[in-house]
């Protein structure tokens, strides 16, 4: 960091990916289940989804990550929720846009995770529920899910 308090400029011709801002973009959280007396676990369902896209200059970025996350107790819902969390990445020296998107869907929501499951947590224990902890994420593996769905063909499985 620099004395002012900003972050240091990267290394010319040095590849750098630079979180600017994180933000909560959308939060729901139904809470049908909220008197229910629960015994069992419930049976929960998680969706993940992963957009980037530029925004205004050059370098900048938006990675959004979303989760869903939908808890159920003997077939009736004890809650839903619905989490989008976005952050602005500064991505420089990358000029290959396939590199860039590699980053962007695997280290920008590598970086992005701890807070969106700080928030899953914190959401569902303030709901009456046990916090919820999220297990990690293999973000590469949705990387080439993606690649392999936009290529045609069914994606390969990972060790």
């Amino acid at each position: 960091m620099s004395s002012e308090g900003t972050p240091a400029p990267a290394k010319p011709g040095v590849p750098n990916l630079q979180v600017v801002g994180q933000y909560i973009k959308d939060l729901s959280f139904e809470n049908p289940g909220a008197t229910a007396n629960i015994v069992d676990r419930p049976q929960i369902e998680l969706a993940v989804d992963l957009n980037a896209a530029r925004v205004a200059e050059q370098d900048m970025f938006e990675v959004e990550l979303k989760i869903r996350v939908d808890a159920k107790n003997d077939g009736k819902a004890l809650f839903l929720l619905e989490v989008a969390y976005a952050g602005v990445f500064r991505l420089t020296n990358v000029p290959d846009v396939a590199t860039q998107q590699m980053i962007l869907l695997i280290q920008a929501p590598h970086m992005l995770f701890p807070f969106v499951r700080r928030i899953v947590s914190d959401v569902v224990r303030d709901g009456g529920m046990p916090p919820l902890m999220i297990e990690p994420i293999d973000f590469m593996a949705l990387y080439q899910g993606r690649v392999a769905q936009a290529a045609g063909q069914a994606p390969q499985g990972t060790a």
